[in-house]
């Protein structure tokens, strides 16, 4: 069985690829570990100004730090009114790293007068895929939606209790993981990325 690392600590974002590929790659077996799961390495800073330049850092990171196969993402909001942001600042926009009930606050705070009409946004990830012989792959998943005043639901993370996708009546976390992975940046990054992995990891 091949081991392929995702290279994040976040056990909600490593069981949602996990579900992922083990629905898209079928009989392929892999075998998908987490930072956890191999020695323990600093972490790499995030200094791209774009997700796909963050993924692929990290992405690289592993595969210097491990050997394995290495799959990285970096996703985050996108508000449009305010011109694109938090961006790549989405983990840290509230100035604590993680901390999701500061940053939705703050995103919410900061729109506050936005009317509903203007209060798009997107969900935007981008996957990295870097192999040990040097190969790299890059896709990009975004969903489009936008952005409540109150939060809504208890599930999934980040700023998932505000954000309702367009054509959905419940937001991201009031869905089921199945329902969220069906539609959300970070499925339509993995499916994506997952056809790739059927093809360069050793069935």
């Amino acid at each position: 069985m091949t081991r392929l690392l995702l290279a994040t600590g976040n056990k909600k974002k490593l069981a949602e690829l996990q579900r992922i590929l083990d629905q898209a790659l079928g009989a392929h077996q892999v075998e998908l570990v987490g930072l956890a799961d191999v020695p323990d390495y600093p972490e790499v800073p995030e200094t791209g100004l774009t997700f796909g330049e963050n993924a692929l850092i990290k992405a690289r990171e592993g595969v210097s730090r491990t050997g394995l196969p290495t799959v990285a993402d970096d996703s985050g909001l996108a508000v449009d009114a305010l011109n694109g942001m938090p961006g790549v600042f989405s983990a840290r926009w509230s100035g604590r790293h993680g901390d999701d009930a500061a940053n939705l606050d703050l995103v919410l705070a900061q729109i506050g007068d936005v009317p509903d009409a203007q209060r798009g946004g997107a969900f935007v990830c981008a996957a990295a895929l870097v192999l040990p012989n040097g190969r790299e792959h890059l896709v990009e998943g975004r969903q489009r939606g936008r952005i409540l005043r109150t939060r809504r639901g208890e599930g999934g993370f980040g700023y998932d209790p505000i954000f309702l996708g367009d054509g959905q009546d419940r937001t991201n976390a009031e869905l089921s993981p199945a329902d969220k992975d069906a539609i959300s940046h970070r499925g339509k990054a993995f499916r994506e990325l997952s056809k790739v992995i059927a093809r360069e990891l050793p069935r």
